[in-house]
């Protein structure tokens, strides 16, 4: 039986969505079914899930909650709500933070974008605007811009990984994908060889990638376990030859996928 998560926002709820999911995450044995709710802008809706959460707690099925409400009264609505299944992300780490910088916090909804550079707001634009240009290898000439540039079979999650790191990391990324012609041969694809040090391939299990891909054209040679396990092998083999390094993207998340690259990067 899976535990009910309540993910509860006055504004995007992503803070309390990524703590969440992280914290979660240490109980893999343990099924998760989550709800978010962002965008909780008003004492009424706030209320309306208060009591859908008491009528939980009532039939013996208490879910789990995590909110960021700067709201005082909000915060303690669900406290009296949801008792010690309540985590308050507010709660748990002002206080400390009040403490030690010696000051009172002044929380206001949607502050978090008040403390981020605006140059790096403006490098992570340009760098989307370079990613969705120069996605599945559509265009090459630029590749001398980019900050990485991921090589894989098709599906290996080049695409969301470069969104991902042009949208939170500031970072152009292009990345090209390995079709039956590049993997026949034992020499990188030609556009390729000159920006050898910004690669980073990624590779998968070929079983994920033969049900991600049936998904996407079930029945055809491209989506066949075969061809899935023989590009694999085939991109696998030129990583290695040409010692290009290799994220397995298997079993991990997109943030965990772009935290191994941004630190190739830095190598």
């Amino acid at each position: 039986m899976s535990i009910r998560v309540f993910i509860l926002s006055d504004h995007t709820g992503i803070t309390a969505g990524s703590i969440a999911r992280a914290l979660l995450a240490q109980f893999p044995q343990q099924r998760f079914e989550l709800e978010e709710h962002p965008f909780l802008n008003s004492r009424e809706k706030v209320q309306a899930l208060a009591e859908q959460i008491r009528q939980l707690n009532a039939m013996a099925q208490p879910p789990l909650v995590f909110s960021s409400f700067v709201d005082g009264d909000v915060r303690a609505l669900l406290k009296e709500t949801c008792g010690d299944r309540l985590f308050d992300i507010f709660e748990a780490f002002t206080p400390t933070l009040e403490h030690l910088i010696g000051e009172a916090a002044s929380p206001v909804t949607g502050q978090l974008h008040g403390i981020q550079n605006r140059g790096l707001y403006s490098a992570r634009i340009k760098a989307l605007d370079y990613a969705m240009l120069h996605d599945d290898g559509s265009i090459t000439r630029n590749y001398a811009k980019a900050d990485v540039i991921l090589i894989g079979v098709s599906r290996s999650g080049k695409t969301p990984t470069c969104l991902y790191l042009a949208l939170h990391n500031g970072l152009s990324a292009a990345n090209y994908p390995l079709i039956d012609e590049d993997l026949n041969g034992t020499d990188l694809p030609e556009i390729l060889q000159q920006f050898k040090s910004k690669l980073v391939a990624l590779t998968i299990d070929p079983k994920q990638l033969h049900r991600i891909r049936e998904q996407r054209r079930p029945g055809s040679r491209y989506a066949s376990p075969e061809q899935c396990e023989w590009e694999v092998h085939q991109a696998e083999n030129l990583f290695r030859r040409h010692h290009i390094p290799v994220i397995n993207t298997t079993a991990i998340s997109i943030e965990e996928i772009a935290v191994h690259i941004t630190a190739e990067i830095m190598r």
